[in-house]
């Protein structure tokens, strides 16, 4: 790829130090683009340092250590401003390496467009591991557990328990929730889960076992972090009444069939998106500083970016204890 160069007054380019590898990343991976695009950069979770501003930014410098938050917005607009960069008023949010519109961060340098808004100065007390998973992977996982409404003393159901699954049974029992169920097909991660505090379970028994462990009641609140129909299918089920399912599995099908009736019946709530990061760090950063929550502990590999082939290959696979997989330039 080309070096990144200043498009606007108010870009920067910033020096990655470390990039990481998204569950959403193995979509592109595996030929399932979010674009027509070929050729792009991949790559949204980095953080490095400034090396060039733009003449109208004023709150960056070069030297200054930053992370940068998956989308990015006008950082003009109210939405932008709040925090809220899915909802920008220009309609020019956009996340990185999904397409040529705007370039990935897994590489040496990255134009950061309204840099003032769309790259923030690490606080002081976070670490650059934890810097990074706040990019994206904490604050994704943290997003699906507020939106499944989890209060004090409710049962939560989290299938998947990939880096952000894992993320949300920590974030769940933050919460303050009484049971957390966590779901996969991997022992080994449903093992990690089970040190947090978790009640780990396979997916063919997660539905007889929450049933048997709520007393008949079912979750109060479910998390999806994989994207599948099977595992909507299975979140669904494992709702009780009145419970919340929040999907933020990237989602590719376009056929799934949701149960209407039934979840009419049971007077559910049912959520499914994306995330704004920089909505998230305002709690997040305090609990991450204070030791709460631990993001950084799920980084299993460390690769220079020129393996980054290796890095795929370990992640798709679910070899080698892959979770996290950190790429340095």
């Amino acid at each position: 790829m080309d070096d990144p160069v200043l498009e606007s007054d108010r870009d920067a380019i910033v020096k990655v130090n470390a990039c990481a590898i998204c569950g959403s990343d193995l979509h592109i991976y595996h030929g399932h683009s979010f674009s027509e695009d070929l050729g792009y950069c991949v790559g949204h979770e980095a953080v490095g340092e400034v090396v060039e501003v733009g003449r109208a930014v004023t709150r960056l410098k070069v030297g200054d250590k930053v992370m940068m938050p998956a989308a990015v917005g006008c950082g003009a607009c109210a939405s932008c401003l709040a925090g809220n960069v899915i909802h920008c008023a220009t309609q020019s949010g956009s996340c990185y390496g999904l397409s040529s519109k705007l370039q990935g961060c897994q590489a040496e340098a990255v134009r950061v467009p309204a840099a003032d808004a769309n790259a923030w100065v690490i606080p002081e007390g976070i670490s650059a591991d934890q810097a990074l998973m706040l990019t994206d992977a904490m604050a994704t996982a943290w997003f699906g557990a507020r939106s499944a409404d989890i209060r004090s003393g409710t049962s939560v159901a989290v299938v998947g328990l990939g880096p952000i699954g894992l993320m949300a049974v920590e974030s769940a029992l933050v919460m303050g929730a009484a049971q957390v169920f966590a779901i996969d097909l991997v022992p080994e991660r449903r093992r990690l889960a089970a040190d947090l505090g978790a009640i780990a379970v396979g997916p063919d028994e997660a539905v007889d076992m929450v049933r048997e462990l709520t007393h008949g009641r079912m979750a109060d609140s479910i998390v999806e972090a994989v994207g599948i129909d099977a595992t909507i299918s299975l979140s669904l089920r494992l709702a009780a009444r009145r419970a919340t399912v929040s999907v933020i599995g990237v989602a590719q099908s376009r056929k799934f069939e949701f149960p209407i009736s039934r979840a009419f019946g049971q007077g559910l709530t049912f959520r499914i998106g994306t995330c704004s990061v920089p909505e998230e760090w305002p709690a997040l950063i305090p609990l991450v500083r204070a030791g709460r929550l631990r993001p950084e502990r799920y980084i299993s590999h460390r690769m220079p970016l020129a393996d980054g082939a290796r890095a795929y290959e370990l992640f798709d696979a679910r070899a080698d204890g892959a979770l996290k997989m950190v790429m340095t330039a």
